[in-house]
């Protein structure tokens, strides 16, 4: 297993649709593992392909540090398929680390997807799981939590955020 980069935002391919996985072979295995190394690694509970530089729908998600015991949850494909309520919470993002906003997202959804193994897998949740599986499928639709803000509070973070990439950078 390795650690993997984590992309940061604005990098480009933290913008791009994520593919279909057509066949969940040793380098889809490989590449599972290593996302569930780089999540524990950053202290995160979920983490999406193109986070680490691949387009595939395939994701990773551990909840289990915030809430009560759940095992780990492989997605491969995974699709929303109902959306129920809504609800407001902070949210984080390993892409935009140190930012963090209020979100409102479905309070409760239906996903369905396969598992590591290629079997169907379906989930049906409210709480910080619901929170995380819209989190990392928006990832694999090309979107970041920032693209969930009015576009005021968005220009005013990528001025600040640009800001503050230039600050770190000077100060190396």
């Amino acid at each position: 297993m390795a650690l993997l980069e984590i992309k940061k935002y604005p990098e480009k391919i933290l913008k791009e649709k994520a593919a279909y996985v057509e066949s969940i072979d040793s380098d889809i295995q490989r590449l599972i593992d290593d996302m569930v190394e780089t999540m524990y690694a950053a202290r995160g509970v979920g983490l999406a392909a193109n986070q680490v530089g691949v387009l595939k729908r395939l994701c990773v998600i551990d909840t289990s540090i915030r809430e009560e015991e759940r095992p780990l949850i492989v997605l491969i494909n995974p699709v929303i398929i109902e959306k129920e309520g809504i609800e407001e919470a902070k949210e984080g993002c390993l892409s935009v680390p140190g930012y963090i906003l209020t979100l409102k997202r479905s309070a409760k959804v239906y996903v369905k997807g396969l598992n590591r193994e290629g079997k169907p897998i379906e989930i049906e949740t409210r709480g910080l799981l619901s929170r995380v599986l819209q989190h990392e499928i928006d990832h694999l639709d090309g979107l970041l939590i920032i693209d969930r803000i009015n576009p005021i509070k968005r220009e005013f973070f990528k001025k600040r955020y640009k800001k503050s990439l230039k600050t770190a950078t000077s100060s190396k």
